[in-house]
């Protein structure tokens, strides 16, 4: 009897410790961002400009590499298209492309953050403007992404941006 008993013990205090033991893996982005997900977010800048946005998100993952198509859809009614390629250098690394990131932006994970920095081109077409993202992802205990970043241009920060991911 007190073998058994010291068995039940064992399996409840398993149970208990289970999705803890789930959660203190390291994210990844291809665990998140495979297949479809979604996001609402916000662009606030410090010239007065605030735009709300939704974005469909569609990720494929070769193994090696994810290919995340974002779908943009703006409040005013704008729609635009981004493809990241994130190709995965070590656990928790990755190096990303986009049309309008000058260079490649290096994503580093550690536990249930992701940081990454990037350049990117506003203003495409002859004349650049170019601004740095610095953008957080923190994975909350419902499952979402938080992402918020700040945008600098010399230095100086010039917008913030809140984003939430979820999957669809």
């Amino acid at each position: 009897m007190r073998r058994t008993g010291l068995i039940i013990i064992a399996a409840i205090l398993a149970i208990i410790a289970l999705p803890h033991l789930a959660s203190a893996r390291d994210f990844a982005l291809e665990d998140f961002f495979a297949g479809r997900s979604v996001a609402q977010g916000e662009f606030k800048a410090i010239n007065g400009v605030d735009r709300k946005f939704r974005v469909a998100l569609t990720g494929r993952w070769n193994g090696r590499q994810l290919t995340l198509r974002e779908d943009f859809v703006y409040a005013d009614g704008q729609r635009e298209r981004k493809t990241w390629r994130f190709i995965k250098t070590a656990p928790g690394r990755y190096s990303g492309t986009r049309e309008d990131v000058v260079g490649p932006a290096a994503v580093t994970i550690k536990g249930d953050v992701a940081r990454y920095s990037y350049l990117v081109d506003i203003a495409p077409g002859p004349k650049q403007n170019i601004v740095r993202f610095h953008d957080t992802i923190r994975r909350q205990p419902d499952g979402t992404l938080l992402n918020t970043a700040w945008v600098s241009k010399f230095g100086f920060p010039v917008a913030t941006v809140r984003v939430v991911f979820s999957k669809k």
